[in-house]
């Protein structure tokens, strides 16, 4: 008999509120209706449903977006980025206590080996015909975020080799949910053919129509829950046989909303203000911002990042700033409202030259206008790049334009072969925006803290030279 098998998937929601009452009642009914059929359905979420950007998940450090998930009923869950090395150790090693569904990760254990209870490597799904289906998960290895906060993230290749043999054994179906990016799920694809379906995110990929390489079924579903995936499976029980695989992403943007979760929604969002609204500092007067022009909030943060981490000179662009702050009191959620990103401060270490080539790079009018997507940056443009402890030293050109010659540290003129520590976001440390930054060799990334974590410290000092 040909048994039928449906599966919804949810890939890189990044806390997109406003969309999951309409994602929630999608997914509701299509359970509802082929569930009322007799047809047996399964629901993955893919990572990165929990993202710091938006006051409910801040506030909660993720429990809330547990909390729908329930709701909805997962068959299971695996991690991206923004839920691995976002959160303090302690907020993730706790972040599915509740969860009504396993956790799925084959390259992420604890450090000090004690795992939290909800991890695991793979799960095991029987369908009522005895289909034996194995489910397996995988992360992004950013091997430098995850070991300051104590845990260890291995090469999924790894564990692809080492269990592969083991699950083609075991299982009839084997799926993996994949927070690896496109490019690694066709690499996976064209290596590992015993895998049948791969339902993938990371990189934001939205495949209408599922792609197939090497025989495996490749599906993914964008970003912010406006499209849901799907996959529909048609398996012969007697011969043991995948006679069709066939995956989409359903259109869910203007979907009805779910009044229930809406609800929800409108709960968790005064509980996160009232949570966020604890004082921080009071100004006598507005600071003002501009994405354009230096200021004083993201002069003094750079003044404060380069303290913070004992570094020589201090990098930071002004489109990290996204609001003023008026005058009067100003609270946890101020700070975050003004500066959302999950961004934490790095230091790197480059030679004089090199960061002569970063300042010249910094006031180009491409890259101070540019439109930066993704690396934790949740702003509309780079702007403005101010500087801590380290000034330009410009020559006019015979057209009237200046350059940037040289430049000074605490007053003296940088030496092109001594090496100096540039404390910046770590945004900069991807990409190709500033390329002796990312392929620096000494890279320290501050973990837990986020760049807003410095805020309040930077508007102490502010204050206190007023």
């Amino acid at each position: 008999m040909l048994e039928q098998l449906y599966f919804y998937f949810t890939n890189d929601f990044h806390s997109n509120f406003e969309q999951w009452p309409r994602t929630a009642n999608y997914l509701k009914k299509e359970k509802e209706k082929w569930e009322a059929r007799g047809r047996e359905v399964f629901l993955f979420d893919i990572g990165d449903h929990v993202d710091r950007v938006d006051e409910i998940t801040e506030a909660s450090l993720g429990k809330s977006n547990i909390e729908l998930m329930n709701d909805i009923g997962y068959t299971a869950a695996t991690i991206g980025n923004n839920e691995g090395i976002t959160l303090p150790h302690e907020a993730l090693f706790h972040l599915y206590d509740d969860a009504n569904f396993p956790v799925i990760c084959g390259n992420l254990k604890a450090s000090n080996g004690d795992n939290p209870i909800w991890l695991s490597a793979e799960q095991s799904i029987s369908t009522k015909h005895g289909t034996r289906i194995g489910v397996i998960g995988l992360t992004a290895a950013f091997y430098a975020f995850y070991k300051p906060l104590g845990w260890d993230v291995s090469d999924p290749y790894e564990f692809l080799d080492e269990q592969i043999a083991s699950l083609n054994e075991q299982y009839d179906i084997i799926i993996l949910l994949s927070h690896l990016g496109i490019s690694e799920d066709e690499e996976i694809a064209r290596r590992y053919p015993q895998i049948d379906i791969i339902m993938g995110g990371h990189t934001h990929h939205l495949l209408k129509n599922g792609t197939y390489e090497n025989g495996v079924l490749l599906a993914a579903a964008g970003k912010g829950c406006f499209y849901t995936g799907a996959v529909h499976c048609e398996w012969n029980t007697e011969k043991k046989l995948m006679v069709s695989k066939v995956g989409y992403a359903e259109d869910v943007a203007g979907y009805q909303k779910d009044s229930k979760t809406n609800g929800a929604i409108a709960e968790m969002r005064e509980f996160a203000q009232a949570e966020l609204s604890l004082p921080i500092a009071e100004l006598r007067v507005p600071l003002l911002n501009d994405w354009f022009q230096s200021g004083v909030l993201i002069n003094g943060l750079a003044d404060t990042l380069k303290r913070w981490t004992d570094a020589d000179c201090a990098m930071l662009n002004a489109g990290l700033i996204l609001d003023n702050l008026p005058a009067g009191v100003v609270t946890k959620g101020d700070l975050h409202r003004i500066c959302p990103h999950p961004i934490n401060p790095c230091v790197v270490e480059v030679d004089g030259d090199e960061l002569l080539e970063i300042m010249r790079a910094s006031e180009t009018e491409e890259l101070i206008q540019y439109k930066l997507k993704g690396f934790g940056f949740r702003g509309k443009v780079i702007g403005k790049m101010v500087f801590s402890s380290l000034e330009p030293v410009k020559e006019k050109h015979l057209n009237g334009s200046y350059f940037i010659r040289s430049a000074m540290i605490n007053g003296e003129e940088i030496v092109p072969e001594q090496n100096y520590k540039l404390a910046t976001a770590d945004t900069f440390t991807f990409g190709r925006l500033f390329p002796e930054i990312s392929k620096a060799k000494e890279k320290n990334y501050y973990l837990p803290e986020f760049l807003r974590d410095l805020l309040p410290e930077t508007l102490r000092q502010i204050e206190k030279y007023k």
